[in-house]
């Protein structure tokens, strides 16, 4: 960004790296770090250093984890027999605070995306099949995002895991509560119509 001094603009640069980050927040932020007390700075730098030393997979789920096993893995009060596929570990963490499923999860670690060269190979789902053959799970909840590469990473799962004695579904979508009609898109609405429940 003109005008700002090299070091400032070091750490704008870097800010502005990270997604959800525009050119205003990046410099509001390099500013804001700039004005904290040195300690403070060294606080932050190695507590982002020591989460990405610390931080890694959960052998079983792929999931986020400072343990062998994550927390929710770990759980023997989860049901293990109820498995949701989600696109990433913060996915989960969103279905977690719905506070509605007990079941456990498995992170895919993105979606198929030909176009962005993200192939079968580049999921977790080897793994994920792996898991049904075992003969534990009884469900799998396919949770991947509702747009094109969502719908289609949950359809290669659904052919995927067809041989195996296990229950697909797919989680329903439509209208947010408390969303008006007027303002949904015609692709939500057609979603609503398609998953309507019986009264």
């Amino acid at each position: 960004m003109a005008g700002l001094i090299k070091p400032l603009h070091n750490v704008y640069d870097q800010l502005r790296r990270l997604p959800g980050v525009g050119s205003k927040s990046a410099l509001r932020l390099a500013y804001h770090i700039i004005d904290m007390d040195e300690a403070e700075v060294r606080r932050l730098a190695e507590t982002l250093v020591a989460a990405k030393q610390q931080v890694h997979f959960c052998r079983i789920c792929f999931n986020l984890t400072d343990s062998e096993l994550c927390t929710i893995c770990a759980d023997g009060k989860r049901d293990h027999g109820t498995l949701c596929v989600v696109e990433q570990p913060q996915d989960a963490m969103a279905m977690e605070r719905s506070h509605s499923y007990q079941g456990v999860y498995h992170v895919l670690h993105g979606c198929l995306s030909p176009l962005d060269g993200v192939g079968p190979d580049n999921l977790k789902l080897k793994e994920l099949v792996h898991r049904v053959s075992e003969g534990t799970v009884r469900e799998v909840i396919l949770a991947t995002n509702s747009n094109v590469e969502g719908e289609a990473t949950a359809s290669y799962i659904a052919q995927l895991l067809r041989p195996f004695d296990v229950r697909v579904s797919r989680i329903a979508q439509g209208l947010p509560m408390g969303g008006d009609l007027e303002y949904a898109d015609e692709v939500t609405l057609a979603k609503a119509l398609e998953n309507r429940t019986v009264l």
